[in-house]
């Protein structure tokens, strides 16, 4: 069975925490989201979908005539003219010229997956077209993030005439004005905050400029590059460039829907919002995936051992992580080199070494946020309440990791979270910080940069990157905890969880699941619909993995269901759950369908739980 409110309440009116749940496990209140019932069941109607997934339109926002089209998106329908970003038409006709005149194209990107991904669109498309470029990724131990006057100087030594700088180069000042002063021309290609001064380019595409109209700044970089190469293409087929009566060349226009596995990819591991445009790219981007034409996002998935049609979780916690391992702890080119290969050989050799590394940045990230751990322990004791914006620094860790240990941080303790990589030569340090919903850590980091505070600093509202001086590390930290202490106070008091329904564990079936598949893809700003089973028994509890819980709880009717609860065995939810064996609890969590057997049965992963009363 399947229960929601009957209507949504009053403005201000806070309802009863659900099942009286008002501190958690995990020390949140429980609440179900208020969707009027005569809503969900007018977008049932309409729509052919079950009245669970009428519920959960509903609670996003979502009305009659708009369910139609929620549930089939469709590029037709979402896609912009992409001149309504500014600079878009200036970028686009440079490269188009480019093309036309077969000048030499490099382009530069960051070395996570959204640049990769980024960079793998744009080489993709230019070798289409007939002009394979170049691509410079930099070492993060080495170069650190972003263009650099001298990375512009070896692409222009190697016969670059223009470059593209992907998912960077929005605060590259200095090395844009240099590569300009040298004959060198740039468009920026970017996503991050921007300052109102804008670098010196061709052109600089950036939904995120202050000056930019076009309502795109949700997207991620490789959602821009894709909407270049539709921009470039528009201009070659007016110029008729591509193969047809009396045209130039013997080009074919390639179909750039092609392209959409890549642009899923990035779009999904960079976090930004799963609404909109984005939805829509990731959606029809899981169909061409499904259908396995690119090499290395075949061998990929292969090496993660994918068995089942793909779906935004994949991308985000199977093949992302293992796209990244290059740029965190190996080569910073893998990511790019596997995403542009057509030879499967090639493909399966880079992803297998991917999959090694990616072994091997999770010890390298575990013995970092051991040390980050007792930091913020050693400031708080254990299990208190840390300052509002955590900052750990260690000497020695490595670079390439401290991205995600800000993570693990801020989801352990729900504060935005900066963790620095101290040099072995005491000199710069490079730092990378993530936040939480409602708090804005990206300008504050811009802000700090101009206060002098930074070297170097930029980022977006949930995730930022910097490099700092050593000794200025305790001002930035002061500057931090002013600036964001109302916005943390202001985040934690409107924390709790928001609950989709309650199910019994009879209803929890392969074909519910389906039909919740139909309301995705799910991620950041779409979350996944929260189920809540109540009063289970569990039956079975055992710690697996490195920080793992695997529990069969049973209802009342003697049906049971896997529950999975990763990296908790540490934690109060995680002790609860081990000392737990024979009571009862309230569970709440996302279900999936487990393929592990070859018959699809259904599993929840679990995200909170309460001791049910006795």
């Amino acid at each position: 069975m399947v229960t929601g409110s009957e209507a949504a309440p009053s403005p201000g009116q806070e309802t009863p925490a659900l099942l009286g749940v008002e501190r958690s496990l995990t020390e949140r209140r429980w609440n179900q989201r208020a969707v009027p019932a005569r809503l969900a069941e007018a977008i049932a109607a309409a729509t052919g979908v079950p009245l669970i997934v009428g519920h959960v339109l509903a609670a996003r926002g979502i009305d009659v005539e708009q369910a139609a089209a929620y549930l089939a998106p469709s590029l037709k329908a979402d896609l912009p003219d992409p001149s309504v970003l500014a600079d878009m038409d200036t970028g686009a006709e440079r490269i188009a010229r480019a093309v036309r005149n077969g000048e030499n194209i490099a382009v530069f990107g960051d070395y996570d997956v959204d640049g990769a991904t980024s960079s793998a669109v744009l080489y993709r498309f230019l070798c289409a077209v007939g002009v394979p470029p170049l691509i410079y990724i930099p070492d993060r131990q080495k170069e650190g993030y972003g263009p650099s006057t001298d990375a512009f100087m070896k692409l222009k030594a190697k016969g670059a005439a223009l470059v593209i700088t992907v998912d960077c180069g929005i605060l590259a000042f200095d090395p844009l004005r240099d590569a300009a002063e040298a004959g060198l021309e740039v468009i920026v290609v970017d996503h991050h905050k921007a300052e109102p001064v804008l670098p010196e380019a061709v052109a600089v595409i950036n939904p995120n400029r202050l000056d930019d109209a076009s309502g795109l700044g949700h997207l991620a970089a490789v959602g821009v590059a894709y909407l270049l190469a539709i921009a470039v293409n528009r201009a070659l087929r007016r110029d008729g460039y591509y193969d047809s009566a009396g045209a130039r060349t013997a080009v074919r226009e390639p179909d750039l829907r092609l392209l959409l596995d890549l642009v899923a990819l990035g779009t999904v591991c960079d976090m930004v919002p799963l609404t909109g445009l984005n939805r829509t790219l990731v959606a029809q981007g899981l169909k061409i995936m499904a259908g396995r034409r690119n090499a290395g996002l075949v061998a990929l998935g292969d090496a993660a051992r994918i068995h089942e049609t793909p779906a935004a979780y994949h991308l985000g916690f199977l093949l992302g992580p293992r796209v990244n391992a290059g740029g965190r702890v190996g080569e910073a080119e893998l990511g790019a080199r596997l995403l542009t290969t057509d030879d499967s050989a090639d493909a399966a050799r880079i992803a297998a070494h991917l999959d090694t590394l990616n072994t091997e940045r999770r010890a390298i990230e575990a013995e970092v946020l051991e040390e980050a751990l007792a930091q913020v322990e050693s400031l708080c004791g254990p299990g208190g309440v840390p300052d509002p914006v955590i900052v750990a620094a260690g000497q020695g860790w490595h670079a390439g990791v401290i991205g995600i240990v800000a993570s693990r941080l801020k989801d352990r303790y729900n504060r935005p979270s900066v963790v620095i990589a101290l040099g072995e030569d005491g000199g710069e340090a490079k730092g990378s910080a993530r936040s939480i919903a409602g708090v804005d850590l990206g300008a504050a980091v811009i802000d700090a940069h101009a206060r002098g505070l930074l070297i170097k600093g930029g980022g977006h509202a949930m995730a930022a990157g910097l490099t700092i001086a050593p000794d200025a590390i305790d001002a930035f930290t002061r500057f931090l905890t002013e600036r964001l202490s109302d916005a943390v106070a202001g985040a934690s008091a409107r924390r709790g969880l928001m609950v989709d329904g309650m199910l019994s564990v009879s209803g929890c079936g392969p074909d519910l699941v389906e039909a919740m598949g139909k309301a995705g893809p799910y991620g950041i700003g779409n979350p996944e619909p929260r189920f809540l089973l109540a009063d289970v028994a569990l039956v079975d509890v055992r710690r697996v993995g490195d920080n793992h819980v695997r529990a069969i709880v049973k209802d009342h009717d003697g049906s049971t269901i896997k529950v999975m609860a990763f990296r908790v065995a540490d934690e109060p939810l995680g002790a609860a759950l081990l000392t737990g064996l024979g009571r009862r609890f309230h569970m709440v969590g996302r279900l999936k369908l487990d393929h592990w057997t070859g018959r699809p049965k259904v599993e929840m992963t679990l995200e909170d739980a309460a001791v049910a009363a006795t």
